[in-house]
């Protein structure tokens, strides 16, 4: 019996309905109950997943590698230096070459339109495990991890701040808008959410309920958050930009006058898609303390650090919600029907 589900590819969270996102967050949250438990879920016993990363990452390919295993599924890596994507060969004849061996394939790089063309040519499920323009595998993780720690989603308000033109910034916005969160962005003006990225939110927003913010008045976005999340100043490709971001982003970091700010000390909780500059121990950190002369950027290893950190359970849940994304959609499972 093939479900609402089986079959389709997972490239942006605007192409699924607010039950089918809820119902992954859901089966994630069910998935790493069994995993705790020792409960094996072979749902994906004897399928063989390609993992293209073009883009290096350690929590998506870590993620990805062991809910392969997890599901019974094996995972084969390839990098950067083992695919000739748009070089030597085009991305219709590398869908069709992996889509002959391989039962679904991940994606991780660049433009969203790989993504699309693997999809399109592949005949197999394709996930994207990001690109500059969406971040869906995250998305699911995220809002899992919210879930955990508030028992629901609906009416809660999750405040971005940093640069607002980025995928994590566009995938929140939209998610959100979907799930009934109340999202707001704070970020310069000149990062601020393009208006196709806000069209889409707004429509969605007027479904679900969902009250979206984008400002530059960081004060009035966090008032009483549940949920302060930031990414990094400098997204992979853009690292000739240190200068501009750190002198243009140094009032959205995420510090504990920005959380005492929210007024919502004893509930708050803060998010991060990590790697996260909180300290000087990294090569970009010290590079920035010695050129800027500041010593954390996005967040502070102060809030890292806190009671209000939970950015190790949700990089855990990267691997829980990637396992109901693929078994969902590559799996034969029997799924009640979701609207």
């Amino acid at each position: 019996m093939k479900t609402v589900f089986q079959g389709r590819s997972f490239l942006a969270e605007k192409d699924f309905t607010r039950a089918e996102i809820e119902f992954l967050i859901d089966f994630g949250i069910h998935l790493k109950d069994l995993k705790k438990r020792r409960i094996p879920h072979h749902y994906l016993e004897g399928k063989n997943i390609a993992l293209l990363f073009e883009k290096a990452s350690t929590r998506t390919r870590a993620a990805f590698t062991t809910a392969a295993i997890d599901l019974g599924a094996h995972p084969e890596y390839l990098g950067k230096d083992d695919i000739q994507l748009g070089k030597k060969e085009s991305v219709e004849d590398t869908a069709k070459v992996l889509g002959s061996m391989f039962d679904g394939i991940e994606f991780r790089g660049f433009d969203q339109k790989v993504v699309e063309g693997l999809a399109e040519h592949s005949g197999v499920p394709v996930w994207n495990g990001l690109t500059d323009e969406w971040h869906p595998t995250q998305m699911i993780a995220d809002f899992m991890t919210v879930k955990e720690n508030f028992g629901h989603l609906e009416g809660l308000t999750l405040v971005y701040v940093g640069d607002g033109r980025n995928n994590m910034a566009n995938s929140l916005l939209t998610t959100g808008a979907i799930l009934g969160v109340n999202v707001r962005i704070a970020a310069p003006k000149e990062l601020f959410p393009s208006d196709e990225v806000v069209n889409y939110a707004e429509k969605f927003a007027k479904e679900s309920g969902s009250k979206l913010m984008i400002t530059d008045d960081v004060d009035k976005a966090v008032k009483d958050a549940d949920i302060l999340y930031t990414d990094v100043w400098v997204s992979m490709g853009e690292e000739d930009k240190f200068e501009e971001r750190v002198n243009m982003l140094k009032p959205y970091q995420i510090n504990m006058e920005m959380v005492n700010k929210t007024g919502n000390t004893d509930n708050l909780i803060v998010l991060h898609c990590l790697p996260a500059f909180h300290d000087t121990e990294t090569q970009y950190g010290k590079m920035v303390e010695e050129r800027f002369g500041v010593s954390e950027m996005e967040i502070t290893d102060e809030v890292f650090r806190s009671k209000y950190g939970r950015q190790f359970e949700e990089a855990e849940n990267r691997m829980h919600s990637i396992k109901a994304i693929m078994a969902a959609t590559l799996g034969n499972l029997f799924i009640p029907y979701v609207q």
